[in-house]
């Protein structure tokens, strides 16, 4: 078997679980891949075929064939990827592969489970993906910073400080930052809160931040970050206009802090490990 014959038998196969709906609405999501590359393919139904094929002739002619044409295609790809045992191999086809995505989708779906066990030699990886100034390697890293290290006991302060230091315009990395601060305030809300006291990263940033960790359902000690979190959070800023409205309204600040502080202590807590 050759290359254009693996790409094409691999092909066949994704066109024969098309859903013509469910492609139309998977290009919906991801507004920067044409309709066109879009099969129709579902997350479990390309799971399945990476199982399939994951270590055959088949799948090493494929994953070699890049770049793919079809967002299906990347999406095995990056499925076939995650089930890699070796570390160095891992490595060498992530770093052959994150050139080639395009888009969030495919980027956010490798999730390789020997990661998991991998944090001390998985770091100056990071370190690299994050300096890459490729916008997906960069996202990929930030990505396993937040699934890797934002919990004991791996978690440190300069996990925070390498998400801090990816300055870009490009709105799927500036996004990716503010999801990882977003986790970080729920799992890490100490460590995590003096960058939205201080002021540490850009506005548009910040604010996202903030909106997706009320979003959230976690939070280091209680089960979700409230608003009051939040807001306790704005109050301890000097200059925020939470402080120039209260200002206005006459409301004394220690006492709203007082008030807040003992509307978090009764929320609901977390126990056991």
């Amino acid at each position: 078997m050759d290359t254009n014959q693996a790409v094409n038998t691999i092909r066949e196969k994704l066109f024969a679980l098309k859903d013509e709906k469910y492609a139309s609405f998977s290009a919906s999501l991801v507004p920067n891949v044409e309709r066109e590359r879009f099969i129709g393919v579902r997350t479990p139904q390309l799971r399945a075929l990476a199982k399939e094929l994951c270590g055959t002739e088949e799948a090493r002619l494929f994953t070699a064939a890049l770049p793919h044409y079809y967002q299906e295609e990347n999406c095995l790809h990056g499925f076939l990827a995650e089930r890699i045992k070796d570390e160095g191999e891992l490595y060498a086809a992530l770093d052959a592969f994150l050139p080639h995505v395009t888009n969030w989708a495919v980027c956010d779906l490798i999730s390789p489970a020997l990661f998991k066990k991998r944090q001390a030699s998985l770091m100056p990886k990071i370190d690299e993906w994050l300096k890459s100034g490729d916008v997906y390697a960069v996202r990929f890293g930030l990505g396993m910073l937040m699934a890797h290290y934002l919990d004991a006991p791996y978690f440190t302060e300069e996990v925070l400080g390498r998400a801090a230091g990816v300055t870009s315009d490009e709105y799927y990395l500036k996004m990716m930052v503010a999801w990882l601060f977003a986790t970080a305030l729920a799992k890490q809300y100490d460590a995590a809160l003096p960058y939205i006291k201080n002021r540490r990263l850009d506005a548009w940033t910040h604010n996202k931040a903030i909106q997706k960790a009320i979003e959230l359902t976690k939070a280091s000690g209680q089960q979700q970050i409230e608003p009051l979190h939040i807001l306790k959070a704005l109050l301890q800023e000097n200059e925020t206009i939470c402080n120039f409205i209260f200002q206005k309204l006459g409301a004394g600040q220690p006492i709203l802090k007082q008030a807040i502080d003992k509307e978090i202590s009764m929320l609901p807590k977390v126990s056991g490990g």
